[in-house]
C-alpha cells in the first residue's frame, strides 16, 4: 500500500541530514538501512549503500529514480534458474554445438 499524498514522501531525517554534508558526484558511499526512503531529487549524483539484509548494495541515483524507493533497487533475494537436470543437459548440448560450429 502506498503512502498517503497529503502525508507527501517519506524521506529519513537522518539520511537527509547525511545528503547536507556532502557534495553532488564526491564518490562516498552513504550506508542507509532506510530502504523505505523515497529518493527526492537532491538525492541525484549521491552513491547509497543500502542494506538488503546481508550486505550493502551501491546504488547511484540518477534522474529517472525520483519517487521510487531505495529498496527497489537492491534486491534481497538471489534468482536461481529455473529448470533443474533437464535444463543443465539442454545448455551442456546447446554449448557443444556452439563450440563445434566456432571450430568449423
Amino acid at each position: 500500500m502506498s503512502r498517503a499524498s497529503k502525508k507527501g514522501p517519506y524521506i529519513d531525517p537522518r539520511l537527509l541530514k547525511k545528503i547536507e554534508g556532502l557534495k553532488p558526484g564526491e564518490r562516498t558511499v552513504i550506508k542507509t538501512w532506510s530502504r523505505s526512503s523515497e529518493i527526492s531529487p537532491e538525492m541525484i549524483g549521491f552513491t547509497f549503500g543500502v542494506h538488503n539484509g546481508k550486505d550493502f548494495i551501491s546504488v547511484l541515483v540518477t534522474e529517472e529514480m525520483v519517487g521510487h524507493r531505495l529498496g527497489e533497487f537492491s534486491l534481497t533475494r538471489k534468482f536461481v534458474k529455473h529448470g533443474g537436470k533437464i535444463q543443465k543437459e539442454l545448455e551442456a548440448k546447446a554449448k557443444a554445438a556452439e563450440s563445434t560450429a566456432a571450430k568449423k
